[in-house]
């Protein structure tokens, strides 16, 4: 049977690509930010997950503003990275797992969420820049996993409220785990935290609303389902409704997770940038934390 390991968040911002490709990890500016990671990278050699779903909002190179599916999840053998207009390094093919794609697609159709299902995606650096974060050299690391890319319409409204964000995590843990297979999966929620890129409240930032979300989380994600979508904007930005993927990536780990490490930095391209890896506990480690 399939078992997931945890979950992870982190930004995805195109400037840190550009800080990965130019090897920005000791610059003043960058440092306090990729501080964050080792200890993941070290969680992640331990455990050597199989398969990354990785839960992103895809801006504009596969999915657009004309036809944007609330939640489509790739089911392709592979995924292509193209060129966005940011300057990015194009990053060789992603290496897919369609059959757990399509058992997670019937499972969540059954669960009654209207899934768009994807045999060719091309990810953008939403998917790409977390990939690199978390698996430096890609292809050319041991452990690199099979990836599974959940897009979520975080950009034209209306996105799905945070309720609905956390029932398609608990619905895509129910799939996952019916899976017959051995295979160890993490999901990652990317995205946010708080950011506005544009207009009158362009390089709004909101630290308290941030860190607040990242204490909830942890042990009270249904507490953060409270929070309307209107308010979400008001309070995280037009760009900060990113945190609803954290939201989906939580409901995947069941109700009780033990939170291993923590990090947040600002401002990294003026966004609030949030970093957690949180373990999910099975029944014996719920009773010995009880």
């Amino acid at each position: 049977m399939a078992r997931i390991l945890g979950g992870i968040t982190t930004s995805h911002i195109p400037a840190v690509g550009h800080a990965i490709a130019n090897e920005l990890f000791e610059d003043p500016y960058w440092k306090p930010f990729f501080a964050g990671y080792p200890p993941i990278h070290e969680w992640l050699a331990k455990h050597k997950p199989d398969v990354v779903i990785n839960i992103y909002n895809d801006h504009g190179l596969g999915l657009f503003l004309d036809k944007m599916p609330t939640f489509a999840i790739g089911a392709a053998l592979e995924y292509q990275n193209a060129d966005e207009g940011w300057g990015l390094k194009q990053l060789p093919p992603f290496k897919g797992d369609a059959p757990l794609s399509w058992h997670i697609i019937e499972g969540m159709v059954e669960d009654e969420f209207d899934i768009c299902s994807c045999q060719e995606l091309p990810v953008d650096h939403g998917f790409t820049v977390p990939m690199q974060l978390f698996w430096p050299g890609l292809n050319e690391n041991p452990n690199m996993p099979r990836a599974i890319p959940i897009s979520a319409n975080t950009v034209q409204h209306p996105i799905p409220t945070l309720k609905r964000a956390l029932d398609f995590g608990k619905s895509l843990r129910k799939a996952v785990l019916s899976w017959p297979e051995d295979v160890k999966v993490v999901v990652l929620g990317t995205g946010g935290l708080s950011h506005q890129l544009d207009g009158e409240r362009a390089g709004f930032i909101n630290k308290d609303f941030d860190t607040y979300c990242m204490d909830k989380i942890v042990s009270e994600p249904e507490e953060l389902t409270k929070i309307s979508r209107k308010e979400l904007v008001r309070q995280a930005g037009a760009q900060g409704t990113e945190f609803l993927m954290w939201m989906m990536m939580r409901g995947a780990l069941g109700e009780k997770v033990n939170l291993v490490n923590k990090n947040y930095h600002l401002p990294i391209s003026n966004t609030g940038a949030g970093t957690m890896l949180m373990e999910c506990m099975d029944e014996e480690m719920v009773q010995a934390a009880e």
